[in-house]
């Protein structure tokens, strides 16, 4: 049996080939995968400034499909249940495999970077890398639980975010969703920073409220919106040096910085004022089968809006418009989601 497979040759470059289905194992399943969104990583990836992948990749790690065909050993999935994918490789043998902390592995390999995503018709893969949805969840929204996950799995690095004011750096739709999320665990204010006014719209659309960061100082954003305490956590979703700067001159004595977005060059950051400020400095990256829970959990309980950020869809065949759309019209993008099948109106 063949498949159709995309495939990125260069920056820019995708072509399409016909490669056989991988065979299904004991314990993996076979998927027909239904919708793929486009990360900003993936953006990375087609401008050829990936740090950690070369070509030719398979691209494709936000996912969701339909199960068609179960190993002999599996026995919690089965043919026609809707699923996503965690698409993480791991060593299972270092220090943070071995302590609770594989999403950081030292060998960790992510489907799509690393080793072969899941841009192709098919997808074969071990029964534990995979999520169940429930039929209240669309394959769009299916395919948003990977980029909610990463939401969750950053705002519960925070030990308790309820009746905490949050500020979120960056209304993209990592921004977005980590707003959203910590409104969901109970922040008692949450605000979005954000340059664009399309971004900052959609934000408002999603029940949060907003910092027009081109307008206003974001320092007096901050106390107009939470007065003398100011943010008792911020959020960096932005992956600036800039950005993550900003981050830490708000901040008031006693803050907790979670550094979500991925940094490219080195921020110059002032180190006195952490230390006299006391503030905590957080990382967080990727996650683990417990965010992807939560995310579905979220999702089924309508707590967290995604349709709103879907700004655009593209066919599987025409790949490569998706980051055409993502470059020409910047921040007006939020999610670009590539269709699988022909969409029903």
């Amino acid at each position: 049996m063949e498949m159709k497979q995309a495939l990125m040759t260069g920056p820019g470059k995708i072509i399409y080939n016909q490669v056989s289905v991988p065979d299904v194992g004991n314990k993996d399943i076979k998927i027909k995968i239904k919708k793929i969104g486009v990360c900003g990583s993936d953006i990375h990836v087609n401008h050829g400034k990936h740090p950690y992948t070369s070509f030719p990749v398979v691209q494709g790690h936000e996912v969701s499909g339909e199960v068609i065909e179960v190993g002999n050993e599996v026995s919690n999935f089965s043919k026609g249940d809707r699923v996503t994918v965690q698409p993480q490789e791991v060593c299972g043998k270092c220090f943070p495999c071995q302590n609770g902390m594989y999403h950081v592995c030292e060998d960790l390999k992510v489907m799509g970077f690393q080793t072969t995503g899941m841009a192709s018709e098919f997808f074969v893969v071990n029964e534990n890398k995979v999520t169940m949805l429930p039929d209240s969840i669309t394959w769009d929204e299916g395919a948003m639980v990977e980029p909610l996950a990463v939401a969750i799995h950053a705002v519960q690095r925070v030990s308790a975010i309820k009746n905490k004011n949050v500020l979120v750096i960056g209304g993209g739709p990592i921004g977005n969703l980590v707003a959203q999320t910590a409104k969901a665990f109970g922040a008692s204010s949450v605000v979005v920073s954000e340059l664009s006014k399309s971004r900052i719209d959609i934000a408002e659309k999603c029940g949060l409220k907003t910092i027009n960061s081109s307008e206003e100082e974001l320092s007096e954003g901050i106390l107009r919106n939470f007065g003398d305490r100011k943010a008792d956590v911020i959020f960096e979703c932005v992956g600036s040096s800039y950005t993550v700067a900003q981050a830490i001159d708000v901040a008031r004595k006693g803050s907790t910085v979670v550094i979500v977005g991925v940094v490219s060059d080195l921020p110059q950051i002032n180190m006195g004022f952490v230390q006299d400020h006391e503030l905590t400095i957080l990382g967080s990256a990727m996650y683990q089968s417990s965010d992807f829970d939560d995310a579905v959990k979220l999702i089924e309980k309508g707590e967290i809006q995604l349709e709103k950020l879907i700004t655009n869809h593209v066919d599987f065949d025409n790949y490569i418009d998706a980051y055409s759309i993502i470059d020409t019209k910047k921040d007006q993008v939020m999610k670009v989601m590539i269709d699988m099948e022909e969409r029903s109106e």
